[in-house]
């Protein structure tokens, strides 16, 4: 790291980068446990999640062993004028937000400047000199629907990285991206 001397990093120093985990209602939400639990076996880390309603469907919230904000969060945190705004507190905290599985109503609201959940007005309110990370999650009909596509590219023009998908057996027996 620039800086610091040969062989230091900000670990050493005591430095955790701090990652914001943005969980949507794919199927593929079924995963997040797995995730916190590799994402933890790297100690520079802190670990943070935002949920939405519907990736509540596909975990068990008792498996996440790290703090889990959803919608409701944001509304019992601001009382008053002076309060923290916890979309901002949560851009503010993090270095590096990941967006894993990004569904595709979440994807089709992220293209389109709508925040209407705890995620996406941290999305919205994302300082673009932090990295976003995000990785599709969806149907390979959905996957294929020229729309998909534009909306990819819309993320990527505001300078978030796309995690590709991958081909294989999906949960519901089809076989694709």
């Amino acid at each position: 790291e620039p800086g610091l001397p040969a062989g230091k990093s900000s670990a050493v120093l005591g430095k955790k980068h701090c990652v914001l985990v943005g969980v949507t209602g794919s199927v593929a939400a079924l995963k997040l446990p797995l995730l916190i639990q590799e994402l933890l076996k790297i100690t520079e880390l802190e670990v943070k999640v935002i949920t939405t309603e519907r990736a509540k469907h596909f975990y068990n919230a008792q498996e996440i062993p790290v703090t889990l904000y959803s919608d409701e969060d944001e509304w019992q945190l601001w009382r008053g004028r002076s309060d923290p705004v916890l979309h901002i507190e949560l851009r503010r905290w993090a270095d590096l937000m990941l967006v894993a599985p990004l569904d595709a109503n979440t994807l089709a609201k992220l293209a389109n400047g709508i925040c209407d959940n705890l995620l996406t007005c941290v999305v919205r309110a994302w300082d673009l000199s932090k990295p976003l990370l995000f990785c599709p999650a969806m149907n390979t009909a959905m996957w294929k629907h020229p729309i998909t596509a534009k909306q990819v590219e819309q993320l990527k023009g505001f300078g978030y990285t796309e995690i590709p998908c991958v081909v294989k057996k999906l949960v519901c027996g089809d076989e694709g991206q």
